[in-house]
């Protein structure tokens, strides 16, 4: 199973970006969006539950970033909104955790990365 990311690119302070994931052939029950800058750790970002839409971010970009899912496509978005050079990172998103979580352990599944810079 692989897991596609795209979307990424550069905009300035206060764009927006908008990244969507597709699985190969299935959907999971649950997604997450993870990032890393460099010289950082990889961060949770936001996930979601595939069936009711259950949503939950990190508070550094809750109330900016929100995460869809799109049934007639099979994929999961990540809308980005007022962002800040703080959120430039390579951006992951992931799949087939049991449940909603922040941990990037329980992810079975990643996408290669898509590269977001937030010019100031």
């Amino acid at each position: 199973v692989q897991l596609q990311a795209s979307g990424g690119g550069l905009v300035q302070t206060g764009g927006s970006l908008r990244l969507s994931c597709a699985a190969s052939g299935r959907t999971f029950s649950y997604y997450g969006w993870f990032r890393q800058a460099p010289g950082k750790e990889r961060e949770f970002v936001a996930t979601m539950g595939w069936n009711d839409g259950t949503t939950y971010y990190a508070d550094s970009v809750k109330g900016r970033f929100a995460a869809s899912r799109d049934k007639t496509k099979n994929t999961v978005d990540l809308q980005m909104s007022n962002l800040k050079p703080e959120d430039t990172a390579v951006y992951y998103c992931a799949g087939g955790a049991r449940f909603l979580t922040i941990s990037a352990a329980q992810y079975v599944y990643w996408g290669q990365g898509t590269q977001v810079t937030v010019s100031s």
